[in-house]
C-alpha cells in the first residue's frame, strides 16, 4: 500500500464519519415530534375549555349583565385565538422544522401553509400574540374599575412591548428579504 492510497482511504473514512454525523443531526429533528403531539393534546384542552365556558355562558345568560356577557364573549374569543396560535405553531412548526405534511391539493389545506417558512411563521405568531394581548387589554379596560392601576399599566406596557417586538421582527424580515432579492439580481 502506498502513501497515496492511504491518504485516499483516510479521506474516505473522514467523509463517511461526517456523513454519519450529518445523518444523525438531520434525524434529530424527529425529536420534536412528541412536542408537536403534545401541542395537539393542548389543543384538545382548549377545545374543552371553550365548550365549558360556552356552556357556562349559556347556562347563566338570564342573570348576566351586558358587561359580564361581553367579558365572557371576549374570554371565548381569547380561547379561540390561543387555539389558532397552537395550530399555527403545530402545523407550521412541523412543516418547517420536521417534515412535509404532504397534503398538497387537499381541499381543506390552509392558504398560509403554501408559503410557510420560519420567517413567515415568526411574523404570524407575533401578530397572533398581539391579537391575544389586545383581547386581554380590552377585558382589562372593560373591568378597569375593579383592577389596581399598576396592573393596567403593566398590561399596557407589555402590549406595547409586543407591538415593538413585532415591528422589529417584521422590519428585520423585510431587510433580509430585500437583501436576498437584491443579491439575486
Amino acid at each position: 500500500m502506498n502513501e497515496t492510497s492511504t491518504l485516499v482511504d483516510a479521506r474516505h473514512a473522514s467523509e463517511a464519519r461526517k456523513s454519519r454525523l450529518g445523518q444523525v443531526i438531520f434525524w434529530s429533528r424527529w425529536l420534536q415530534l412528541p412536542i408537536y403531539l403534545g401541542l395537539i393534546v393542548v389543543q384538545g384542552v382548549y377545545a374543552w375549555k371553550f365548550l365549558s365556558s360556552l356552556w357556562e355562558l349559556l347556562h347563566n345568560l338570564p342573570v348576566l349583565t351586558e358587561t359580564e356577557i361581553m367579558l365572557s364573549v371576549l374570554a371565548l374569543i381569547d380561547v379561540v385565538m390561543i387555539a389558532n396560535l397552537l395550530l399555527m405553531v403545530t402545523v407550521g412548526g412541523y412543516e418547517t422544522f420536521v417534515s412535509r405534511l404532504r397534503i398538497d391539493n387537499h381541499p381543506d389545506q390552509p392558504e398560509w401553509l403554501d408559503h410557510v417558512n420560519a420567517s413567515v411563521l415568526k411574523v404570524k405568531l407575533s401578530m397572533a400574540i398581539i391579537s391575544i394581548s389586545s383581547i386581554h387589554l380590552l377585558q382589562t379596560f372593560i373591568n378597569a374599575s375593579q383592577l389596581p392601576e399598576h396592573t393596567i399599566k403593566w398590561q399596557l406596557l407589555l402590549h406595547l412591548a409586543f407591538l415593538v417586538s413585532a415591528a422589529a421582527i417584521a422590519y428585520t424580515d423585510k431587510l433580509l428579504y430585500s437583501t436576498v432579492h437584491s443579491n439575486k439580481h
